[in-house]
């Protein structure tokens, strides 16, 4: 459990990154699920309730989601099921219990890039952006890639496209973290295959996401980009599975769900 000095409720952006930086080991908040997981002394606490980062909207181009808006909301959002079908609510659907995804956060669990998210690899094969207060705008592959800078999430970006996309993912337990987890998507002839919980973050097999793309739809060149995504990207072992484990089932996933969106 972590413990604080103090608590603040900032009433703009602004102010809740003037005080992030001040110090530091003063931190964002957000739903706090995870952060009640491990031990950690946190100075001044910042908590972003009334900032309205609560929201899903929907304009021409872009679904825009806010920073505080939760897994549940994400889940059970008719917007989001009517632009990218069931990737999304699939990602999340099985992470502990309804409980939990009505307190976890999009943007704590993005911004803190955790090897495990299920929510992050559904983003990552869609078009997706985000932004900081201090960065600005940048797609959601270059954030990933970027090493740790103090900063606050604001809002992501999800281009309406009419992109097809599947989500699949291993598990011991249905409500356990994901041993290996994979999403496809595809846009009329360009498919993107990434590969998550490895268990490092989520990234996009761009060897294998341009070869798919680039060569005619057979069974024989579906497996040749299978083994071209698990081979260009590393797998590691801990508790949960070895990298031999993982390597092998990402094969399997990855082919299911390049079959579903085909």
């Amino acid at each position: 459990m972590f413990t604080l000095t103090d608590i603040v409720q900032p009433t703009t952006i602004e102010e809740a990154y003037a005080i992030l930086t001040k110090r530091k080991n003063n931190q964002i908040i957000g739903g706090s699920a995870f952060l009640r997981m491990g031990k950690k002394r946190i100075g001044t606490g910042i908590e972003l309730s009334n900032l309205n980062l609560d929201y899903i909207k929907e304009d021409e181009d872009y679904i825009e989601i806010g920073a505080m808006t939760t897994f549940r909301e994400l889940e059970t959002s008719d917007i989001i099921k009517n632009n990218f079908g069931y990737v999304l609510n699939h990602s999340v659907r099985d992470i502990i219990g309804v409980q939990f995804r009505s307190v976890v956060t999009v943007g704590a669990t993005v911004f803190s890039k955790y090897g495990f998210s299920d929510l992050i690899i559904a983003l990552l094969c869609l078009d997706t952006e985000i932004e900081t207060f201090g960065e600005g705008r940048m797609t959601l592959d270059e954030f990933l890639n970027k090493g740790y800078e103090k900063d606050l999430l604001t809002k992501i970006y999800i281009k309406k496209n009419n992109k097809k996309a599947s989500y699949k993912a291993l598990r011991n337990a249905k409500s356990d973290y994901p041993i290996v987890n994979v999403a496809v998507s595809k846009l009329d002839n360009t498919f993107k295959i990434c590969i998550g919980a490895r268990p490092q973050v989520a990234k996009e097999a761009k060897n294998a996401s341009e070869f798919l793309s680039n060569n005619n739809i057979t069974n024989e060149n579906i497996d040749k980009a299978v083994q071209i995504a698990v081979d260009e990207l590393s797998f590691g072992s801990n508790m949960k599975a070895s990298k031999e484990y993982r390597y092998a089932m990402a094969k399997v996933l990855i082919k299911r769900a390049i079959m579903e969106v085909i």
